[in-house]
């Protein structure tokens, strides 16, 4: 039998971390590159959901697969861009159909699978979950129209923050990647929201930190890590802009166990193994959940503060530990 790892050949240390975990427990483990396909690795699948894959990691017999671990996709990324957009857009397609295709046909526990994870990445529906459990979240609005959002703001005595609901990166002209971050509004941007009406965004009250917290789960796992992102200016509204200089700051942190019984609860709700959840402790104490990412990264909290994630992935994909096997409905 084989552990199936599905990422791409510029993924980070992450799936090397849980493969050296897995083969100490005896374990196989396949990794399937997705960028290679179909242009340097193949996958035949037959009408009852058996095939084979075979490229640089050898050959693998879908029949062997016991659990996969789904983390990142690029199928199709080396198909030539010089090809006809016309027929380049359907050979992408037709190759994610066939991937995707043939991890839904694999009847195995997958952390998590596609459809699951797609479901549990929709912001609204996490925090709805989130505040129907009890976990405080900051009031937001998300939305395209520019008089709501100053109603919004005038009503949030702290100031607004914005922010997207998906992360992506633009480019300018020098090549040089932009990432968008959580940016407080002033009464001048507040007044020029032009391009909203082509692309809605996400408000929320501003909140006064003292700390923020990235609580990864695994299973019934829940380990968490706390920076000061108020040390460094840059980094008071999103630690993330100054991600490299903090990151060996991160700290062990013990959540309150009514927080880390909801944070179970919306786990349960979402149906996941494995999520990134993203936390502010304000001055006072309160533990205010912002989001939780599906596969969200992990590598750096191995490293500092050291927590055990490639241990907690391996242990609930070889069955050593709890597995949630689907969304749980809230009772009402």
């Amino acid at each position: 039998m084989a552990i199936l790892i599905v990422t791409h050949s510029m993924d980070n240390e992450a799936p090397r971390a849980v493969t050296r975990a897995l083969e100490s427990r005896g374990e196989r483990v396949y990794r399937f590159d997705t960028d290679l396909f179909p242009t340097e690795l193949q996958l035949a699948l037959d009408e009852r959901g058996g095939g084979r894959l075979s490229g640089p990691s050898g050959v693998l017999e879908l029949s062997e697969v016991s659990a996969v671990w789904y983390r990142r996709n690029s199928t199709g990324s080396r198909i030539p861009k010089e090809l006809d957009p016309q027929l380049r857009k359907p050979s992408v397609e037709e190759s994610r159909r066939l991937v995707f295709g043939m991890l839904a046909a694999l009847g195995v526990f997958q952390l998590d699978s596609l459809e699951t994870v797609r479901r549990a990445e929709h912001k609204p529906l996490q925090l709805a979950l989130a505040h129907q459990l009890g976990l405080e979240v900051p009031r937001t609005l998300m939305t395209n129209d520019p008089e709501a959002v100053r109603a919004f703001a005038a009503s949030c005595p702290g100031g607004v923050v914005t922010k997207m609901m998906s992360s992506f990166a633009v480019y300018d002209e020098r090549g040089r990647e932009q990432v968008v971050f959580t940016t407080p509004l002033g009464a001048k941007e507040l007044e020029d929201l032009e391009g909203l009406d082509l692309c809605p965004m996400t408000f929320q009250e501003r909140l006064t930190k003292q700390l923020e917290l990235r609580v990864t789960v695994v299973g019934e796992r829940v380990m968490a890590a706390a920076i000061d992102s108020q040390a460094l200016p840059k980094a008071r509204e999103d630690w993330r802009r100054e991600g490299a200089a903090l990151v060996e700051a991160w700290k062990p942190y013990t959540l309150p166990e009514p927080v880390r019984a909801r944070v179970l609860g919306l786990m349960d709700a979402l149906g996941l193994n494995y999520g990134a959840f993203d936390f502010i402790v304000t001055p006072e104490g309160r533990h205010v959940f912002l989001e939780v990412n599906p596969a969200g990264e992990f590598m750096w909290l191995m490293r500092h503060p050291g927590l055990p994630i490639d241990e907690a992935l391996a242990d609930v994909l070889t069955g050593r530990a709890a597995r949630r096997l689907g969304p749980k409905p809230l009772a009402r």
